[in-house]
């Protein structure tokens, strides 16, 4: 895959942004490593490992109307395994020591996820198809202001009730006895 080397160099400014990492891999969908900085790691076990828990976290997320996966950590007691989807065809996977800021760990393997999805979504995106010169050009329609999103697998959820003022004046009479038990 061309993006290869553009992979491999986000994960080692990923891993010079977050010093606790202690491993970086990107897998395709497929299982198969893209680039991996994983020293003492077997990546092509971590691989095989990150699908099958990757496709259990999908259907958990799915099974429980949460929509499509995301992320997926575990927490270990030396460390973490945080997973991220990476566009359509890739996931992130990041190896943590157990003093990490798992907001700063989030926050960095959720960019970086995305912009590793960006270059594997590219190196495997069609390609466009070579217009005929006989054919006058047509001016390019305007894109959307933002790309459309998925539609949620959960139901929306109800507005809150709202109360407003109204001025209305009601007289209640009411002959009630009170009495206590002793």
């Amino acid at each position: 895959m061309a993006a290869e080397p553009d992979i491999l160099e986000e994960l080692r400014r990923l891993r010079a942004r977050v010093p606790q990492l202690t491993g970086a891999l990107a897998t395709g969908a497929d299982g198969l490593v893209l680039a991996q900085d994983t020293p003492g790691v077997d990546p092509a076990d971590v691989a095989t490992l990150v699908t099958t828990a990757r496709g259990l976290a999908a259907q958990l997320a799915d099974v429980t109307g949460q929509g499509d996966f995301r992320e997926l950590l575990v927490r270990g007691v030396y460390g973490y395994v945080a997973t991220y989807a990476a566009g359509h065809g890739a996931v992130l996977t990041l190896l943590a020591q157990d003093r990490v800021n798992v907001g700063r760990l989030h926050l960095e393997g959720r960019r970086s996820g995305a912009r590793i999805g960006e270059l594997v979504d590219t190196a495997t995106a069609p390609p466009a198809p070579r217009a005929d010169p006989a054919t006058p050009a047509k001016s390019p329609a305007k894109a959307p202001a933002k790309a459309a999103t998925a539609a949620r697998s959960r139901a929306p959820r109800t507005p809150r009730a709202t109360t407003t003022a109204t001025t209305t004046t009601t007289t209640t009479t009411t002959n009630a006895r009170t009495t206590s038990d002793s």
